[in-house]
């Protein structure tokens, strides 16, 4: 466990923390579809617009142009029911999808959303969905999950808008650089701390469940990998070796976490029984092997050692045997990340005029570039490993950015003062 003097320095609170995105597309896709979200049918001093949540998550994706509601201000009424829908009015605007809903209000803060999404040409409803919030609170994750299954129906991609990111935030503080891990959604709404510390905090990582994540923390002079569960904020050291302690990374059963540890020779792979804390060597080698990330499967780890001479991404069997090195584009390739569904190996590549994320096929090898350079880092899949969140340089210092997976679009979410590590939350599970 902590020291008292770190449990006072850890600000573990579900409080907001003054930590708010403002994300911007930077880059849309080659052509956004119109779909026009009209104001659902709700009371008024309710806790949320949920139509307006719905067309920022839907018009943030890049995929999608949201019709401006000054541009709707034609519509006398506009309409709530199916009965009410003028396919050639909308289609006269442009409008190719059409969006509508009703909110109802229940005991104790809540609600249930009832919307509907029409194809504008073909004249017909194609998807009623529902989503229900059990007080205010949840009024913005009900808005997001029905925005997912509007996404999924008419890109047959899964929605990401429910999801959760987090990262580690750099700013100073009564003279003296403050380090804060923050959770929040992924459209950088509801920021709350995971912690807080005057000493580094790192490699953040979220268990396969989306109910805790590992890190490092340099509390007390030394590193250590503390797991915690952001919605309680209880938290364990789970190791705190001699020497080094770094880079956890879960296996997709949640039971084992793979990590760097040094307290032997070099900076060694482990893989250690959450449970039992039993541990098992993984590397043996004269090189540093670090950032480690295991494949949807289980059977793959991934890993950044420099035992050919210089920075590059090995892969071997999580249950040991040779490894195999897997990159050779550029002069140097870093920060491995498996993609969700084992498809996608994410990495920094380094071609000798900047850093660049950079997209490895794990069937064939081949290496795509998706990110502009030249100081980008840090990348981490969306659970449905078609968007990869990373850090950029920034007028103002490191802030992150994201881009979908083909490259088609991009998108940059400013924050005061440097952010780092992002890590994008595994889709929920009950």
């Amino acid at each position: 466990m902590f020291k008292p003097m770190l449990a006072a320095c850890l600000m573990l609170s579900g409080l907001a923390a003054h930590a708010d995105l403002d994300i911007t597309v930077v880059g849309g896709a080659k052509r956004a579809q119109p779909i026009a979200v009209v104001p659902f049918q709700q009371g008024p001093g309710q806790p949320a617009d949920v139509a307006a949540i719905v067309a920022a998550d839907l018009d943030r994706s890049g995929q999608f142009l949201a019709l401006a509601r000054n541009d709707m201000k034609g519509f006398d009424p506009l309409p709530t029911t199916e009965a009410q829908v003028d396919y050639r009015t909308w289609r006269a605007l442009g409008q190719e999808a059409l969006v509508i809903g009703n909110v109802q209000a229940l005991p104790g803060g809540g609600a249930k959303t009832v919307a509907e999404l029409y194809d504008v040409f073909r004249t017909q409803k194609i998807l009623t969905v529902e989503a229900t919030a059990t007080r205010a609170s949840e009024w913005r994750s009900m808005s997001h999950k029905i925005a997912d299954q509007i996404y999924e129906k008419l890109t047959g991609t899964r929605g990401v808008f429910d999801t959760r990111i987090a990262y580690i935030t750099s700013t100073m503080a009564s003279g003296r650089r403050q380090f804060k891990l923050i959770w929040a959604d992924a459209d950088g709404e509801n920021p709350r701390e995971i912690a807080r510390s005057f000493e580094p905090l790192l490699s953040p990582s979220w268990s396969p469940d989306g109910k805790r994540i590992a890190y490092v923390t340099f509390e007390g002079g030394r590193s250590k990998i503390i797991i915690q569960t952001p919605a309680t904020g209880d938290y364990v050291t789970f190791l705190g070796e001699k020497g080094i302690n770094s880079a956890p990374a879960w296996t997709p059963d949640g039971n084992r976490l793979v990590v760097t540890l040094s307290f032997q020779k070099n900076s060694d792979l482990y893989v250690i029984d959450l449970a039992s804390k039993s541990r098992r060597r993984l590397t043996d080698s004269f090189a540093i092997d670090t950032s480690p990330t295991v494949s949807a499967d289980g059977r793959t780890v991934a890993f950044l050692s420099d035992r050919s001479g210089s920075a590059q991404v090995y892969t071997m069997s999580i249950d040991g045997g040779d490894a195999k090195r897997v990159s050779f584009e550029g002069r140097r390739n870093e920060q491995p990340r498996f993609s969700p569904d084992g498809k996608t190996l994410a990495l920094v590549n380094y071609d000798g005029s900047g850093y660049r994320i950079g997209l490895v096929d794990v069937a064939t090898g081949a290496l795509r570039l998706v990110s502009s350079g030249p100081l980008d880092e840090g990348p981490s899949f969306a659970p449905n490993s078609a968007v990869v969140i990373y850090t950029r340089q920034g007028a103002a210092g490191a802030e992150l950015a994201t881009v979908s997976t083909d490259g088609s679009v991009r998108q940059r979410l400013r924050h005061t003062g440097d952010v780092r590590e992002p890590a994008w939350a595994p889709f929920a599970k009950p």
